[in-house]
Order: structure tokens, then sequence, then C-alpha cells
């Protein structure tokens, strides 16, 4: 009788990779500006549960494998950043934004990888699903912001690396087009807009998911009869 030959394992080292960029929830240290203008309480409880909220929504779908990435790099395995055990963690280093994802990029295991950021309230499943279809005919994939920068960006990583992230002027309206001029004759795909809330403005447009994270709706009671 003949043996049966067992089918090869899947080679988890490729499989697609979703890095979720996180700061630990401390005034002073993340969402500055929002906390300046709607205050340090309300900007943490938002960020907070908005990063919660990414993390078990993304990280959930079979499709990729999630890690989040932590800033700073001391809490890496702090409990005040929420995340299911199956979530691998990796210290950001040190830099700016354009280094320290080059960093990650350059350190995951081979296959397409997408970095996206903690505080995009209407970040879906779909929207990082559609963005890794967009990799498999592309160099790179960006997300749009409003603000002219991106919550989105992934490279296919193959045959190289790509560097797309020198002189781009982080924190203002030049992001996305910067990272597009560094890659000019590549092929680039863009994925849906979407906004993060680093402003009062945003907080406001983005008010009914913003509340829905910080305050989800209670129960009412039954009026007994």
């Amino acid at each position: 009788m003949a043996r049966r030959v067992a089918a090869p394992p899947r080679r988890i080292a490729f499989a697609p990779r979703l890095v979720i960029m996180a700061k630990s929830p401390v005034a002073g240290l993340v969402k500055r500006r929002l906390g300046r203008e709607i205050g340090d309480v309300g900007a943490i409880r938002f960020y907070r549960s908005c990063l919660a909220h990414t993390v078990l929504r993304l990280a959930a779908d079979p499709r990729w494998r999630t890690v989040l990435a932590v800033t700073p790099d001391k809490d890496v395995a702090s409990r005040i950043l929420p995340a299911p055990r199956r979530v691998g963690r990796l210290p950001q280093g040190s830099g700016n934004l354009g280094r320290r994802m080059q960093r990650l990029f350059r350190r995951l295991p081979p296959g397409p990888a997408i970095i996206v950021g903690s505080d995009i309230p209407a970040i879906l499943p779909s929207h990082v699903a559609q963005a890794f279809k967009l990799l498999g005919r592309a160099d790179a994939v960006l997300g749009p912001a409003h603000d002219g920068g991106y919550w989105l960006i992934g490279l296919r990583r193959s045959p190289r690396v790509l560097a797309p992230f020198a002189g781009v002027r982080w924190s203002g309206p030049h992001a996305l087009a910067d990272t597009l001029a560094n890659l000019n004759g590549k092929r680039v795909l863009l994925a849906p807009t979407l906004r993060d809330v680093d402003t009062s403005e945003a907080y406001r447009d983005e008010r009914v998911s913003a509340e829905r994270l910080i305050s989800p709706p209670r129960l009412k009671r039954a009026r007994r009869a």
C-alpha cells in the first residue's frame, strides 16, 4: 500500500504582513495637537479606544498576520497597549517616521507588507484587503489622507525593499506628494482616501465614528410594567 505523502506546510514566512504603528497612550506623547484643541483627557481616550478597535478589528482577519510596532521601545511588552496574544510586537526604534517605517519594512520576513496608522476610526478589514490586492500588481500602494499625508503604505518588497521616505516632509500637506516623487518610475496604486484624526476639525468630521469608539451606546433598561 502506497504511503500518503503529506502536503508541504504553508510557508508562513511569506504570508502578507500588516503593521499597525502604535504609541503608548500617554499625555504628551500621543495626539498632542488634538490634546491642545479638545483637552488631553479627550485626546487620550480617543486614541486609546481607536487603537484598541483598530487592533481587534484588523488582527482577527486570517488573510494576513498582524504586528504591532510600538514606540517608545521600552513599552513594547506593556499591557497598556491592547493586543491579542497572536499579534506580534516590534519596537519602532529611533528616528523620524520615515526612518522607523523603513526599518520595519526591512526587518519583517519576506513577503508583501502594509503599514497603517492607529488613529483612523473608519478603517476596516476590507480596506486592508483591497490594499493587499492592489499590491499584487504594483510595487507600492498608498492610502491618501485628507490632509495631504497618507494613512497606509504598502510595499511588495520583491525583488528588493524600496526606500521611498528620503526627504519626506512629515506632519504637513506634502507627505504624500514627496513619497510619490521618491517612487517615480515604480508602479504605484492608490487605496481609498480615509481621514486620520489629528485636529479638532478632523475629530468633528469623524464625530460619529470617534464617539462610537469613545463612548459605546448603553442599553436602556426596560421599564417595569
